[in-house]
């Protein structure tokens, strides 16, 4: 345990006794946004893609974890493809950088053909994805990007306890049905105290590519409802443009190779408007309220479990209050 690779350099005011973030000395991490979706099939790979590359663009220094073990579609869009990591001395992994300079690291990366099937269970997804931060040489960055898997689910929660989330990204669609989905990344955003950098509208309209119009075909601005309901902002409102499945498919994305187009334009001010929520966020990052309290093989549900959280509940609340939650009578 170490505050050094910590965002909040030890200013949070707990021991690493007592803090449930695991932190790699070997790395200085800014910013850690996580990119969530209610569901599955709404762009978020390829969102979290193209907000590395605009901000990449713009001189941070911009890493990736792709944290959708059973689903990594990273290193495609990124061109990198057939590539694997290696560890150091120290046994700790080193990323794969695209030709940007975006650090990476994906378990295509590890795997002995990216066709294989990734067929485990939850705890040891999560597990994964906690190794990723912890035993990944990421080094210094201003920004990491975690394309996390769809839902809200043990990976979210074993990232959220483990790793210092500065802000959370939701990505959706405008159909209803994507927004219900929606309503529940931002809520599990909520309990687990993240806070929301904004939403993505994703395949919001169609750019023509003979003559260039912008037409409504699945809705349009559904999300600045949702926005407000949850005191964010709409980072953009990207509309299904050809150009951007032909940048996925080669590795090539428009920000870069067609930096003209209504969606690269789109986001770069995306990434202007979250690069200014970073800086005005505090980067004292406190999960301590989310860690689990029950000891191993012990259930929530049981006598000796139900004790544990009575007296769990009765120290947040002496805490709250401005007691020092022993008994002792100081306040």
């Amino acid at each position: 345990m170490s505050c050094e690779g910590c965002p909040s350099q030890g200013k949070c005011g707990k021991s690493s006794e007592t803090c449930g973030i695991q932190s790699n000395p070997d790395n200085h991490i800014k910013n850690i946004i996580t990119v969530m979706s209610g569901k599955g099939g709404v762009g978020k790979s390829t969102v979290t893609v193209m907000l590395a590359k605009a901000m990449a663009k713009k001189g941070l220094k911009v890493g990736i974890m792709d944290a959708d073990i059973t689903g990594p579609s990273i290193p495609r869009l990124l061109a990198l493809t057939n590539q694997h990591a290696y560890g150091n001395e120290k046994q700790q992994l080193i990323p794969i950088e695209s030709k940007e300079g975006i650090k990476v690291m994906s378990l295509n990366f590890l795997v002995q053909s990216e066709s294989d099937p990734v067929i485990w269970r939850g705890p040891v997804i999560g597990g994964v994805v906690k190794q990723f931060y912890t035993d990944v040489v990421w080094g210094d960055l201003d920004v990491l990007l975690i394309d996390m898997p769809p839902g809200t689910g043990d990976a979210q929660l074993t990232l959220a306890q483990s790793v210092p989330v500065s802000a959370g990204i939701n990505v959706t669609t405008p159909q209803h049905v994507a927004l219900d989905d929606s309503r529940r990344s931002l809520d599990m955003f909520k309990k687990l105290h993240i806070p929301v950098a904004g939403i993505v509208e994703n395949m919001s309209g169609f750019i023509c590519p003979s003559c260039k119009t912008e037409s409504d075909i699945f809705g349009m601005g559904t999300c600045e409802e949702l926005a407000t309901q949850y005191n964010t902002q709409v980072l953009a409102n990207l509309p299904i443009e050809p150009a951007i499945r032909e940048g996925g498919d080669s590795g090539k994305p428009i920000v870069y190779f067609n930096p003209e187009s209504v969606s690269a334009k789109r986001y770069m001010i995306a990434a202007d408007k979250l690069i200014q929520f970073l800086a005005n966020i505090d980067d004292n990052i406190d999960n301590s309220a989310i860690q689990p309290i029950m000891p191993a093989g012990v259930s929530a549900c049981s006598t000796e479990g139900q004790k544990i959280k009575a007296e769990h509940e009765e120290a947040q609340k002496a805490k709250s209050s401005g007691s020092c939650g022993t008994g002792c009578g100081c306040h």
